[in-house]
């Protein structure tokens, strides 16, 4: 988890509270995270009748949403509003608008908790607002997460929820699910409801959760085609053909070629230890043992040929060139390539 976000998240808990929050970026999930804290935890449930307003950006000029910032609490020390999708605030973008913003961030209301979720983008550095506002209300920039930083996220929420998991099936969850931080965290909280006291979360129990296969997924795919196992293969494919709803194959493929791709980075990396590869490939030590395999198995001309190979399934899965195949034919005869 970010530092900046630890830190609004512990005070938050010690109850101490800013006048303004200007949660904003990329990555919703920790603007999420600390809005529905404030929501859920500032005032007790008796107050929020009169003292917790929720706002819409799309529905609300500027000056609507300051008149509610402006209001006193009544019966309660203090009162929350929080503006939900603020980035759709008409007049935000507008000098009209921020400089309304401006200025009241210079006499913020101090028994006011306002709370701004400015979600997918920032505010414009160049211009006033974007400049300034982070000296005058709590702020957060979030960015979405690279792959390699994945394992670390889904490893310390666990640990928030005192939930062990092994790595295998962290990084199987990252693997299927991908860098969607509202997914993964609501795989693992659905997992979490199901275990007994003391059970860890394990890869089966990640396979039986979002719906993949023991023996026919895309990781044992993978170590399949790694191992040149033909027969191993060849029923994986069956299986993909027999339910595409639950495989399709273009993401299949995609989860190929990042592999290949990254394959292709750890042949040419100096050092070429587990640990050397971990820091290049920017995986976790569990996943960097596949690579090492396949430095063993594949020399790099037929990495590159089997990049290529993938290059071309995936424009014919798109329509590209395709002929009389189907989505199966041509994932056979991919399949079949990476492995001669």
């Amino acid at each position: 988890m970010d530092a900046n976000v630890k830190k609004i998240l512990a005070d938050l808990k010690s109850k101490k509270y800013a006048p303004v929050y200007f949660l904003q970026g990329e990555e919703t999930f920790y603007i999420d995270v600390i809005a529905d804290y404030i929501e859920a935890n500032v005032l007790a449930d008796a107050e929020k009748g009169f003292n917790q307003v929720v706002v819409y950006g799309k529905d609300a000029v500027m000056a609507t949403i300051l008149t509610h910032a402006r209001r006193f609490p009544m019966m309660a020390e203090r009162q929350v509003v929080i503006v939900k999708e603020a980035q759709d605030i008409p007049d935000l973008g507008k000098d009209t608008g921020a400089r309304l913003l401006l200025d009241y961030l210079t006499k913020a209301v101090p028994s006011t908790v306002l709370v701004f979720c400015h979600k997918h983008k920032s505010l414009d550095k160049r211009k006033e607002l974007g400049k300034k506002i982070d000296q005058y209300a709590v702020t957060i920039n979030t960015k979405k997460l690279y792959d390699n930083q994945l394992p670390e996220f889904v490893s310390e929420y666990c640990k928030d929820k005192k939930v062990p998991i092994d790595d295998r099936a962290v990084q199987a969850l990252c693997e299927f699910v991908g860098n969607d931080l509202h997914r993964l965290a609501n795989e693992v909280d659905k997992i979490v409801i199901s275990l007994q006291p003391g059970e860890s979360i394990t890869a089966e129990r990640i396979m039986n959760q979002v719906g993949i296969s023991k023996e026919y997924n895309i990781f044992e795919l993978q170590k399949a085609i790694l191992q040149r196992d033909t027969v191993l293969a060849n029923r994986i494919v069956n299986y993909f053909e027999r339910n595409t709803k639950k495989n399709p194959m273009i993401p299949v493929v995609a989860y190929l070629f990042s592999f290949f791709s990254k394959l292709l980075m750890a042949a040419n990396a100096t050092d070429k230890s587990e640990k050397g590869l971990a820091s290049e490939l920017k995986v976790s030590p569990y996943a960097v043992r596949d690579y090492s395999l396949a430095l063993r198995q594949f020399p790099l001309a037929k990495i590159i040929d089997n990049i290529s190979s993938i290059k071309e399934a995936d424009l014919k899965l798109k329509g590209v060139n395709t002929g009389s195949a189907d989505e199966g034919q041509i994932f056979r005869e991919l399949v079949w390539r990476l492995m001669n």
